[in-house]
């Protein structure tokens, strides 16, 4: 799928004045399977972005089109498909439920797509460290760690697509690599695309297409 911006500009940002950057008020075009890292400082729309993308908001001027179809024409039906099929997201505020344990978070998620096996999701929690806390709440577990839950939740899915609204904000350098590296590695599966928010550049060179918004 390919996600084209044309002169799109949200309706709450229209008198901030954007001649810098790259998607707001500009033409841009996302290609499939290309990994792509938007960088921002707080406040100029990363998640709006994001959540446009993903056909939370509709508050803004231009066009989004995927495959040449504007999403402003997309019907309720159509929207659950793409979320079910071809769109994951990990929203900045994760959106948990903080009396289900970190498991139980996970296996809500997979119930209703049946995308990944116990076993895999299980091997996923050890990679990132996770494996001790895999009975306790959500509540009790730190940003950091429910930063690391709500992505193995969002690759319990097919996609095309995954959006990451800074996925990374409380994680240091070595849990930050072995998360990227899972999300390459899943999405390389699905030959996927990746559009990750950042408030800083990363260094990573797999997330070769940086973006200024």
């Amino acid at each position: 799928m390919k996600i084209n911006v044309d002169q799109l500009l949200p309706d709450p940002l229209k008198d901030f004045g954007f001649s810098e950057s790259e998607i707001w008020a500009n033409t841009y075009s996302f290609e499939a399977g290309a990994y792509y890292q938007i960088n921002a400082f707080s406040g100029v729309g990363k998640s709006t972005f994001l959540d446009i993308l993903y056909g939370d908001r509709n508050d803004y001027s231009g066009e989004v089109t995927f495959d040449n179809c504007s999403i402003a024409d997309f019907s309720v039906a159509q929207w659950v498909k793409l979320r079910r099929e071809k769109l994951a997201y990990v929203l900045q505020g994760l959106h948990l439920f903080e009396e289900l344990t970190l498991f139980e978070n996970i296996a809500l998620k997979n119930s209703l797509t049946n995308h990944q096996s116990e076993a895999t999701i299980i091997a996923w929690i050890d990679q990132l460290g996770l494996s001790k806390h895999l009975h306790q709440k959500a509540v009790n577990l730190s940003y950091g760690q429910r930063q690391r839950v709500a992505v193995i939740r969002a690759l319990c899915q097919p996609f095309e697509y995954i959006l990451l609204d800074e996925p990374f904000s409380h994680l240091d350098q070595n849990n930050q690599g072995l998360l990227l590296d899972m999300i390459i590695t899943e999405a390389k599966k699905n030959k996927a695309g990746i559009l990750l928010t950042s408030l800083h550049p990363l260094t990573d060179t797999r997330l070769n297409h940086v973006i200024k918004l």
